[in-house]
């Protein structure tokens, strides 16, 4: 440490005590070598030399054990008072008039992180005179200690002194070195002008709450620098009370944007973590990741799905597709998720072509060419956006996704940093992100594999029939669930639909194997649906020793007044639901029996009932009424409230409809046939 400006931990000059109306001195290190004296200290004690041990600093003090002290504070850590002891130095002489103070040593960190002591010394009342030490101000000795004795308790880069109400009372360096700020600028309330307008009135408040309390104040706001970009600062203070009462705030500033930026990263990082664990489905996780970003990093952010092209470069214009739009309140409602255009001189491009992040800062919001997606300018006017940050979301090595991330307004635009942390949270979610994009790979191959496997309804006379499935979003593997319509040569339609235990590829066998065997049985007689269900059950056991499925079984043949009659069997599975154009609902449950590969040749019974002109028949699998800890009947009241309220609707809205309204479990698949009977 340099003994021409020696200076405390923070950054805090030890000249500060210049002023001060009594001794300061202040030692380094374990010899104790003198780094710092002020006027007051060598009016008592003398010049000293500074950069010497203590022991030959102060070689002439007749008590030597008095700088032994100097030990026990550096050992131990604790502050000790001598009162009122002998101050004599040898030359002053047999002779010599004997001098008496106070000395409180205190242990200090110095720059550089060294230990030292401070050393304050005040003579006994009466031996100098009181107006030119302390002021005319009464207690001004005892109020002085007790600031400086303050600051020994808090770390600053710049000291402050305010009144009982917390106004700024005394110039301050420190302050006007960080703030950019005159004196004149900052005294009273006008330091308040230098804080961020977000962080003011959340100041201002920790102040009164301190005041009320007259304890220990403890706050983090964003200052103004001189170049006009906003740092957090921490500042501290104490009260300074006499007789009971806040007479002034001794207080200090630090800079701990490093701090504050770190602290953040951690908690970001955390909490992406934590957001994308079990999650398997790539939108969700992006969704998720969306929702960690925004507001605590951006102010809005929406994710961009690519298509998986052979060409990567993106070097013609493209679709991509934004699967999520995140952003914070008081910003206008995005438009609905849609694809989007990019040109591939855009910055969309140019992201995916260099794989790095882009940044864009538009002063006075003139938003530059190239940029926002085609469609969103009017967006991004609306919402005042200042900054802009493009992302490549890396998976596997290839650019999956792209996100695109906004400021708007007053807050300040998108720094280098912030894209250094965006792009660090989406590599801490890297992990989940390449289980996802697999798992929606190994989904869509399983998808295609069950719509081959899945007949269109054929177009029979007199009927609508129209067919839905969706995959479970938690599993890639294909499903068990499946569905089946035809016509007979008599002119009756065959619709059925069942569900395979099992969510695999020996499940999605079995049902195909069942679905075919069906398919022959029906075509090969004329007979009541439960028993061409004993037949197919007889095959299952031979064929599937140890399977188990539930079906549906139904024959549809006109009446000739404009009305079907239904025939049905019912092998374990959910009732179909009759829906009329008056909005009836009513489960069919005359013809239930067992499950497939329960009952062996047992009889099954049949059961009839009218399908009424305008009337809706559907037929569905358990995915679409069945939720984990809820009871059946729960959702099957549901789905009847529903189909009821959508009894006129045509019959594609109809099914639509229902699988928005809903609540699935995504783990589950949903097959869903619905016939209608149209209006005579």
């Amino acid at each position: 440490m340099s003994v021409a400006e020696p200076r405390m931990s923070g950054g805090l000059p030890l000249d500060v005590f210049d002023p001060a109306p009594v001794g300061i001195a202040a030692t380094s290190g374990p010899d104790h070598r003198l780094v710092y004296t002020n006027h007051a200290y060598r009016q008592i004690a003398g010049v000293r030399p500074l950069g010497l041990p203590a022991r030959e600093a102060f070689g002439d003090l007749r008590r030597q054990d008095y700088l032994s002290h100097l030990d026990l504070v550096m050992e131990t850590g604790r502050t000790i008072t001598l009162r009122e002891l002998p101050f004599e130095f040898r030359s002053n002489g047999p002779s010599g008039r004997e001098r008496r103070a106070s000395t409180r040593m205190a242990k200090i960190s110095l720059a550089a992180g060294e230990p030292g002591v401070l050393i304050v010394v005040t003579e006994r009342a009466g031996q100098v005179d009181p107006e030119r030490q302390f002021g005319s101000a009464a207690g001004g000795r005892d109020r002085f200690l007790q600031r400086y004795q303050s600051l020994l308790q808090i770390e600053t880069q710049a000291v402050w002194v305010g009144d009982l109400l917390g106004r700024i009372t005394e110039p301050s360096p420190g302050w006007q070195r960080l703030s950019g700020q005159t004196w004149e600028e900052y005294r009273g309330d006008g330091w308040l002008r230098a804080i961020h307008p977000e962080d003011r009135a959340p100041s201002v408040e920790a102040c009164y709450q301190a005041m009320q309390r007259q304890s220990h104040l403890e706050q983090v706001y964003r200052l103004r620098m001189p170049d006009g970009t906003y740092r957090h600062v921490r500042s501290r203070a104490v009260p300074v009370i006499d007789h009971g009462e806040v007479v002034e705030w001794v207080g200090s500033c630090a800079d701990i944007e490093q701090e504050w930026q770190e602290t953040r990263r951690r908690e970001l990082l955390d909490r992406t973590a934590a957001a994308t664990a079990d999650v398997a489905d790539l939108e969700e996780v992006l969704g998720m990741l969306s929702e960690v970003i925004v507001p605590t990093l951006t102010d809005g952010c929406g994710v961009y799905l690519l298509p998986q092209f052979e060409d990567r470069t993106y070097s013609r214009p493209f679709i991509a597709e934004r699967i999520t739009s995140t952003k914070r309140d008081g910003l206008p409602a995005h438009q609905t998720l849609r694809t989007e255009r990019f040109e591939p001189d855009s910055g969309f491009a140019e992201a995916i072509r260099t794989r790095r992040p882009i940044r864009r800062v538009f002063p006075g919001g003139r938003i530059p060419p190239g940029v926002v997606p085609t469609g969103a300018e009017e967006w991004f006017a609306a919402a005042g956006v200042n900054s802009m940050a493009l992302v490549p979301v890396i998976v596997d090595g290839a650019v999956a996704a792209v996100v695109d991330a906004v400021n708007c307004g007053d807050r300040e635009p998108i720094t280098a940093a912030d894209v250094d942390l965006l792009g660090g949270m989406l590599d801490h979610a890297h992990a989940h992100l390449s289980n996802a994009m697999r798992f929606q790979r190994t989904q869509r191959v399983a998808l295609a594999l069950q719509n081959c496997l899945l007949p269109d309804p054929p177009q029979v006379p007199g009927l609508e029939i129209t067919a839905r499935y969706r995959p479970s979003v938690t599993t890639s593997e294909i499903g068990g669930d499946w569905y089946d319509s035809f016509l007979l040569p008599d002119g009756a339609a065959i619709v059925t639909i069942g569900d395979v235990a099992g969510h695999d590829l020996a499940a999605a066998v079995t049902m195909s194997q069942l679905r075919n065997m069906l398919r022959g049985l029906a075509v090969d007689r004329r007979e009541p649906p439960g028993d061409i269900l004993r037949r197919l059950d007889v095959a299952t056991e031979s064929l599937h020793h140890e399977g188990m499925a539930t079906c549906v079984l139904a024959r549809l043949e006109s009446s000739g007044d404009g009305s079907w009659r239904l025939n049905y069997s019912v092998a374990g599975h959910p009732p179909p639901l009759l829906v009329t154009c008056d909005g009836e609902a009513r489960y069919l449950e005359d013809g239930a029996n067992p499950l497939l590969g329960l009952a062996g040749d047992e009889p099954r019974t049949s059961a009839v009932a009218t399908v009424p002109p305008r009337g809706t028949l559907l037929f569905y699998t358990d995915g679409l009424v069945e939720l984990p800890g809820e009871h059946l009947d729960a959702g099957l009241d549901r789905l009847r409230g529903h189909a009821a309220a959508l009894a006129r609707a045509p019959l594609d809205a109809f099914s639509d409809a229902l699988l928005t309204r809903m609540p699935i479990a995504k783990k589950d698949d949903i097959a869903m046939i619905a016939v209608r009977v149209p209006g005579v």
